[in-house]
């Protein structure tokens, strides 16, 4: 494996979650060296990563869990230490890393992302909220700063593939495609159990984002991202459920000619491409077997699961709106996780947290943070 990723030190942002873990699979078979590794209060995971792939930096986030780690790696040496969320910032913008896998769960994420851009790396973007929240911002620094911002959920990998190099003026439409979650055919959802809403039939995620499949506001976010990365209209980007999760996502070409991406459900594979990208290398992922599944598609039901539309209009309305939805979102499902509401109550919740957003066109990132800290502090009081 010889091509020009080879010897550039990943930052992974969240190493200790889903996407983290499967990042480090990755880079450890394609023998990439780590720059830093980091998490927010993982303590022991972090520590057990920092054993075995000896990175040059490690960062938790929470500082007051510093201790805690400096005392796991008392007998470890030549990696340092840094605590703080503005430690997460330096090491995703510092000139020792080349590439920057942004991984941190919901908008915690945003100003490290927001960093890595404005240093000019190759930013390898797993969370979705940071382009959701700051999109307009994080793409005018990445054309301005010559940051090459590469897609990591596997859907807008699929599109960045099925796109390769061809100009949005050829493109009909993009279709993004969803599992439809494990209550795609559940007619009532009053009584849903976080137990249920965790098993997901197709995916292994982290509970943040499968509770965002069950309710499909992972699809809402998606459209938004969507949005920004491919620098299309909303009236442009469509959804499709295809409940085997094989077809990724698809390019719909003037031309009536459809592009799709295909792949095993495996987050390595477009963990992969984004760190090797221009080249597809040997990877740890086979092929699916055509000849094992048939393929099917529907539409969503927006009835059942609102959150879709929401997304559309949230988009539409754009500024604020965007980030209130999501802090609104993150807060809500936090609270289901805990056994505090109900599966539905994330939908009204959500809902309701966007018709009272203020309007703003064009806000800062000051502005945007402070959106997503009010609407925290207003929901939690409320719940």
């Amino acid at each position: 494996m010889s091509g020009p990723w080879r010897n550039a030190a990943v930052t992974i942002l969240g190493s200790t979650g889903s996407i983290g873990c499967s990042t480090l699979d990755v880079v450890d078979r394609l023998d990439m060296p780590i720059y830093a590794l980091t998490a927010w209060r993982s303590v022991d995971a972090l520590a057990a990563q920092v054993r075995k792939y000896r990175p040059q930096v490690a960062v938790i986030a929470d500082e007051a869990c510093y201790a805690a780690l400096q005392q796991a790696l008392a007998d470890h040496s030549g990696t340092e230490l840094r605590a703080g969320a503005a430690a997460l910032s330096e090491v995703a913008a510092d000139a020792a890393c080349g590439a920057v896998v942004t991984a941190v769960v919901g908008a915690a994420g945003l100003p490290a992302t927001l960093a890595a851009v404005e240093a000019g790396k190759r930013v390898c973007i797993a969370n979705k909220e940071p382009l959701v929240m700051a999109g307009e911002l994080i793409m005018a620094a990445a054309k301005q700063h010559g940051a090459t911002i590469l897609p990591i959920d596997s859907e807008h990998s699929a599109i960045f593939q099925c796109l390769d190099g061809h100009s949005g003026s050829e493109v009909e439409r993009l279709i993004i495609t969803g599992s439809g979650g494990p209550f795609r055919t559940v007619a009532d959802l009053s009584s849903v159990t976080v137990e249920q809403a965790l098993k997901h039939p197709n995916w292994s995620m982290g509970p943040k984002i499968t509770i965002d499949s069950a309710t499909l506001m992972n699809k809402s976010l998606e459209i938004i991202e969507a949005r920004w990365l491919f620098d299309l209209p909303l009236s442009q980007i469509d959804l499709l459920i295809h409940p085997q999760s094989v077809i990724h996502s698809m390019v719909h070409y003037r031309d009536g000619s459809v592009m799709a991406q295909l792949g095993m459900p495996d987050m390595r594979t477009p963990i992969q491409y984004a760190l090797t990208w221009p080249e597809h290398v040997t990877g740890p992922v086979a092929a699916p077997d055509f000849t094992a599944q048939n393929f099917t598609f529907e539409a969503p039901d927006r009835k059942r699961f609102p959150l879709v539309d929401l997304g559309y209009a949230a988009a539409e309305a754009g500024g604020l709106a965007p980030a209130v939805m999501n802090a609104a979102n993150e807060v809500i499902v936090e609270r289901f996780l805990d056994g505090g509401c109900r599966f539905v109550d994330i939908f009204s919740c959500v809902e309701q947290a966007v018709a009272k957003h203020e309007t703003c066109a064009h806000p800062s990132l000051e502005a945007i943070v402070a959106a997503d800290a009010e609407t925290r502090a207003r929901l939690s009081a409320a719940l």
